[in-house]
């Protein structure tokens, strides 16, 4: 890609935030409930990466879903720091891929404690792969017209004399 002075680049600064420092199998823990959690914020940074195509364009969308896994972690380990622990140990330790099918008991802990104490339900399955509208505050981006271009070469006028094949058709299986 080429780039020249007008092309905007952000800084350090503006790319700097602050990280989920969580293990793999912490974050597949709580995947599901963080899902449902930040779905506003999620929905609305890939509906700007969708739109426009550009991702310095939504920097602050994606600072946003960060904030929001921060957020809900942090509630996590306020109140059901134990559970999320040992479900997670579980994913760990159980399989090398990390299998839900395994840890079924400590899902059920961990899930009754989110409910109770972040009031989130663990959502069913197949929830993420519904189709769902999502109404944002953004101005929707200009309607890029279809570029039309003219034919090249203009056409023959009807009347132009046609005369036969000097050596014969093209086709000439069609004879």
């Amino acid at each position: 890609m080429v780039l020249t002075n007008d092309v905007y680049l952000p800084n350090d600064e503006e790319l700097t935030v602050p990280e989920v420092n969580l293990s793999g199998p912490a974050l597949r823990a709580g995947a599901f409930h963080l899902g449902k959690a930040c779905e506003a914020e999620n929905n609305e940074f890939m509906l700007c990466r969708q739109e426009l195509d550009d991702p310095r364009a939504c920097l602050a969308e994606g600072k946003a879903v960060t904030n929001c896994a921060l957020e809900f972690f942090r509630k996590v380990k306020k109140s059901c720091a134990q559970e999320f622990t040992q479900y997670a140990n579980c994913l760990d330790k159980s399989s090398g891929d990390l299998r839900f099918e395994y840890c079924r008991k400590t899902q059920g802990v961990y899930d009754k404690c989110v409910l109770d104490n972040l009031h989130i339900e663990r959502p069913d399955y197949g929830y993420f792969t519904r189709a769902k509208v999502h109404a944002t505050d953004r101005p929707a981006p200009p309607k890029q017209e279809k570029t039309v271009y003219p034919d090249a070469i203009p056409k023959l006028p009807e009347d132009y004399p046609r005369p036969e094949a000097k050596y014969g058709s093209r086709f000439h299986w069609l004879n």
